[in-house]
C-alpha cells in the first residue's frame, strides 16, 4: 500500500544541499512575508525563534511535538489518476481521508455561520491536522469520526517539553501526574475543557473525535475577533496553537499546498509523516521510512573484540589458551552502577507557587444590553507571602444562562499573567439577557480558590420618542384607521434599536388608566385589546404599531407609547362621522 503513495520528502532523508533547496523552493510558494530560514525552519534574524517552554502560554497543544515533514515541491493534482499505476507523490500527499476531510469542511461551514468575520478556511484545519497527527493517523477513524485508538502525545513533564501538571485527573490522557496532548488536533486537557465542541451532534465533546476536534480547533483559531484572511491575524492564530516559528512555517506550507488542490481518499489510506520535532536532534543521519529503533547487532564479533570486552590479541595456533581472569562475556548489556548522587529536584514552576488570586482593581461592571463593558476584568496571582507571580495562566469563565460573552463570542478566555502578576481578560460584551452575570477567574493547573466578579446587564433605553410622520389619525365609528402609527426612538440623538416599549389607549392625559371604550387593537383571536406590551423597536429605532379599530363611540382619544428609559409620546385619535372626520382631522401631538 505504501508504494502507491510514492516517496515522501523527508527532512532527515536528504543531504544538506537537497534540504536547503527544498526549503528554498517552498519559501517561494508561501504567502507574502512568510519567511523560512535554515533547515530547522527558523528565521535567521532570531527575532521569532521558538520560545522556551517556561516563558509563555503553551497554547492549544502545550507546545507538544509535531510532524515536521514538508509538502512536495510540485503542485498537487486535483485528484489522483484512476489507472492502476502508482500514485505520484503530489497526488498522494494532497489526498485527505474522507471522514477527516468532511469534518474540516463541516467545521468551516459552522464557523462561517457563527463567526463570519473570522473567514476560517478548511484548508487551515487540514494543515494543522496534517502537522499534529498526520490527518488522524492517515484517517484511522470509525464512521462517527472517532479514532480507532486514542492519539496521545508525550507527557508534558518538562523533559524537553512544557511542564504542565495534570488538570483532568487523567480523564482524557490517562495520566494523573502530567497532561498530554490528545486527539487528532492535539489539545491539552486544560484547553479542551473550554474549547471542546460537539461537532457530530452526538451529545459529547471528545478530543479523539475528528468532528469535535476540528470544530474546537476552528473556534480556538477564531477567538479574539481574529480575521484569518488577514495575514497578521493568521500568523497570530497559528502561533497561538503552538508557539514556534518552525511550526508556523510548516503549517503555512501545508495550507498553501492544500489550497492548490486536494481530493478525498478512503479512510485509513493516508500517508503517515515520518519526522517529528522532538526526534530530529537524536537522529544523527538519514532515516529509513517506516523504521523504528535500531535492532541489536547480531553479526559475529571481529577478532580481538570478544564480547566487546577484552582487546587482547588471539592466542597463537597450537598454544593452549588460558581462560581470562575476567568475567565471561554477558549476553545482556552492562548496567550502569547506581549513582551515589541524589537525583536532581524539579524546580517549581510559577504555577506551583500561586497561593491565591486577588482582584487587581476591577470595580462593579455595568453595561447596557448589546454594548461592551467599559472596564475589563483584572486578576492578580500571588504567593502566600503576597508576592506577584508572572507567567501563570488564568482562565476567565462566564457562568450561568446568559448571552454575555467575551470578544469573539467565547464564554471562556485564558490569559497569561504579566510581570506584575496581573492577567487582563478580553473585553466583555453584554448580551440581550438582562440581569446579573458572574465571571469566575481560576488558575490553570493549580487548585486554589477561584475569584468571582459580578457584572450587570441593563436593558436598552431611549430618551426620546417621536412620530415619523404627521398623517391625520381619524376614523369613523365602527371603522378602521387607515393609517398605522409609526414612531422613532432615540438615545442621545442616535437611533435606539431593540428598545422595549408599550402602547396603551389611556383615559386622559393625566390619567394613565386603560380606556374601556373608543379605539382598540386586536389580538390573535380578533378580540379588542387596548394595551400592547412586549413591543420592541427595530435595529434602526423604529416601531410600527398594529392597525387600530374604532367602536361606536365618537370623540377624541389618546394613545400613549412608553419606552424603556421613560421616553413617552401621546398621540390623539379622532373618531367621528364621515363628514366631520373628513373636514376636521386631528393630527397627533
Amino acid at each position: 500500500m505504501a508504494a502507491h503513495f510514492g516517496r515522501r520528502l523527508r527532512k532527515g532523508a536528504a543531504t544538506t544541499a537537497v534540504a536547503a533547496a527544498a526549503v528554498a523552493a517552498l519559501s517561494a510558494s508561501q504567502a507574502p512575508g512568510v519567511a523560512i530560514g535554515g533547515q530547522d525552519g527558523r528565521t535567521s534574524s532570531g527575532t521569532a525563534t521558538e520560545p522556551e517552554e517556561s516563558t509563555g502560554d503553551p497554547g492549544a497543544t502545550g507546545n507538544s511535538p509535531y510532524y515536521t515533514d514538508l509538502p512536495p515541491l510540485n503542485s498537487p493534482n486535483p485528484s489522483p489518476s484512476a489507472s492502476s499505476e502508482p500514485v505520484v507523490q503530489g497526488a498522494a500527499e494532497a489526498g485527505i481521508p474522507a471522514t477527516v476531510l468532511d469534518a474540516y469542511k463541516k467545521a468551516e461551514a459552522a464557523l462561517r455561520s457563527s463567526k463570519p468575520g473570522c473567514h476560517l478556511p478548511w484548508q487551515l484545519l487540514a494543515a494543522i491536522g496534517k502537522v499534529e497527527s498526520g490527518q488522524a493517523r492517515g484517517g484511522r477513524v470509525d464512521a462517527d469520526g472517532t479514532t480507532t485508538s486514542p492519539i496521545i502525545g508525550p507527557q508534558l513533564d518538562g523533559n524537553g517539553f512544557a511542564l504542565i501538571k495534570d488538570t483532568d485527573d487523567g480523564r482524557y490522557d490517562g495520566n494523573s501526574a502530567y497532561d498530554n496532548a490528545v486527539g487528532p488536533m492535539q489539545f491539552i486537557p486544560s484547553t479542551w475543557a473550554w474549547a471542546g465542541r460537539d461537532g457530530n451532534d452526538d451529545g459529547l465533546d471528545d478530543p479523539n473525535n475528528i468532528y469535535d476536534a476540528a470544530l474546537a480547533a476552528g473556534h480556538y483559531l477564531c477567538r479574539f475577533g481574529w480575521d484569518l484572511s488577514d495575514r497578521a491575524d493568521l500568523r497570530r492564530a497559528i502561533l497561538s496553537y503552538n508557539n514556534s516559528t518552525e511550526y508556523l512555517n510548516t503549517v503555512l506550507s501545508w495550507l498553501e499546498y492544500y489550497r492548490k488542490g486536494t481530493h478525498e481518499i478512503p479512510d485509513g489510506t493516508g500517508t503517515l509523516p515520518g519526522n517529528r520535532s522532538d526526534t530530529r536532534s537524536t537522529s544523527p543521519g538519514p532515516s529509513t521510512p517506516g523504521t523504528g529503533p535500531s535492532a541489536p547487532d547480531t553479526r559475529p564479533p571481529k577478532p580481538g573484540k570478544q564480547g566487546g570486552g577484552s582487546t587482547e590479541p588471539p592466542a597463537s595456533p597450537g598454544t593452549p589458551s588460558t581462560p581470562p581472569a575476567t568475567t565471561p562475556p554477558s549476553t545482556t548489556p552492562p548496567t550502569t552502577p547506581p549513582s551515589t548522587t541524589p537525583p536532581p529536584t524539579t524546580r517549581p514552576t510559577p504555577t506551583d507557587t500561586v497561593d491565591h488570586l486577588e482582584n487587581a482593581g476591577t470595580g462593579r461592571l455595568t453595561a447596557t444590553a448589546g454594548e461592551a463593558f467599559t472596564e475589563r476584568i483584572r486578576a492578580r496571582a500571588e504567593t502566600d507571602a503576597g508576592k506577584a507571580v508572572a507567567k501563570v495562566r488564568i482562565r476567565f469563565t462566564v457562568l450561568g444562562d446568559t448571552d454575555t460573552a467575551f470578544t469573539g463570542g467565547e464564554s471562556v478566555a485564558t490569559v497569561l499573567t504579566d510581570g506584575s502578576g496581573v492577567a487582563v481578560a478580553p473585553a466583555l460584551r453584554a448580551g440581550e439577557k438582562t440581569g446579573d452575570v458572574t465571571v469566575r477567574a481560576t488558575v490553570v493547573g493549580r487548585v486554589v480558590p477561584g475569584l468571582e466578579y459580578r457584572a450587570t446587564v441593563t436593558e436598552r433605553v431611549a430618551d426620546t420618542v417621536v412620530r415619523t410622520d404627521d398623517e391625520a389619525l381619524a376614523c369613523t365609528p365602527g371603522g378602521e384607521f387607515a393609517h398605522r402609527v409609526e414612531v422613532l426612538a432615540t438615545r442621545d440623538g442616535e437611533a435606539a434599536g431593540k428598545v422595549a416599549a408599550t402602547a396603551t389607549l389611556i383615559t386622559a392625559a393625566d390619567d394613565a388608566a386603560v380606556n374601556d371604550e373608543g379605539p382598540y387593537f386586536k389580538d390573535a383571536d380578533d378580540k379588542a385589546v387596548r394595551t400592547l406590551s412586549g413591543l420592541r423597536t427595530d435595529a434602526d429605532g423604529r416601531l410600527k404599531l398594529p392597525r387600530l379599530y374604532a367602536d361606536d363611540t365618537t370623540g377624541t382619544f389618546l394613545l400613549r407609547i412608553t419606552t424603556a428609559g421613560g421616553a413617552t409620546l401621546t398621540v390623539e385619535l379622532t373618531v367621528a362621522e364621515a363628514d366631520t372626520a373628513s373636514s376636521e382631522p386631528t393630527t397627533g401631538a
